[in-house]
């Protein structure tokens, strides 16, 4: 499956199938959650949270990437990313672009 952010897909002929999307809502344990609240005191990466997001990342692609299977598709296009937090602790990532057929 071809996945791209751009529009259009170069010397390509597409017909667009439909918006497809994909979602995850990701916790860390709390052990992770109390050192990420400490490291806040001396500043730097919070490690725990950045693996979370590339985890819920992960994740919400392969789903989205399975809904434009089903409908046939052999791209993704526009493919977009967006974050929210849920609660302390727990966020939701969500993919979201629009399935395409070759052709």
């Amino acid at each position: 499956m071809l996945l791209t952010t751009s529009e259009n897909i170069a010397g390509r002929q597409v017909t667009h199938l439909g918006i497809v999307t994909g979602n995850v809502v990701q916790a860390k344990h709390l052990g992770r959650d109390i050192m990420a609240g400490f490291k806040t005191l001396v500043g730097g990466e919070l490690k725990g949270y950045t693996e979370l997001l590339s985890e819920a990342r992960s994740i919400a692609t392969e789903r989205l990437v399975g809904e434009a299977s089903k409908m046939g598709a052999d791209a993704v296009v526009c493919l977009r990313y967006n974050s929210a937090s849920v609660m302390d602790g727990a966020c939701e990532v969500m993919a979201y672009g629009t399935a395409v057929k070759f052709g």
